[in-house]
């Protein structure tokens, strides 16, 4: 007679007894995150907030005809490139995700009044992982409150 098992799940579960596919399936989870927030990080550092801050041509142009200037370029470079660095940091990760999200909002509303919105769905589809990150990463806001105190 041959004894089959049931794989042992967090409904089925003795009390007291973590299931091994939640476990692995958490992990999983995290190291998903991870991945997401070193992507994000990426793209904001190089592609992103790299252009302003070495004053390539089409970022100065674009921030000519905003009228923000070279100032301009340079603070929004360094302000997305603080953000991608924040996002590699565990206590200041989920900041940094709303932050860019601030910033995402704000590049929307700049691209829909100056610039027809040619490229408005770029901010809004960035800030859909960016507010899943802060959400996941949000434990972190109580260790940042209390490193403060």
């Amino acid at each position: 007679m041959s004894e089959t098992t049931a794989p042992v799940t967090a409904a089925s579960a003795p009390a007291g007894v973590v299931a091994e596919s939640a476990t692995a399936r958490g992990r999983r989870a995290r190291i998903a995150l991870r991945g997401l927030q070193v992507l994000l990080a990426l793209f904001y550092a190089i592609p992103s907030a790299l252009p302003k801050l070495i004053a390539h041509p089409s970022a100065a142009e674009s921030f000519e005809k905003l009228g923000w200037g070279s100032a301009g370029m340079y603070t929004i470079g360094a302000l997305e490139l603080a953000g991608a660095v924040a996002l590699l940091i565990p206590v200041l990760q989920s900041v940094a995700a709303m932050a860019l999200s601030a910033l995402m909002v704000g590049a929307f509303v700049v691209q829909v009044a100056v610039f027809d919105g040619q490229y408005a769905a770029t901010p809004l589809i960035l800030i859909v992982p960016l507010a899943l990150i802060a959400w996941a990463r949000r434990g972190h806001n109580a260790d940042l409150l209390r490193r403060r105190a």
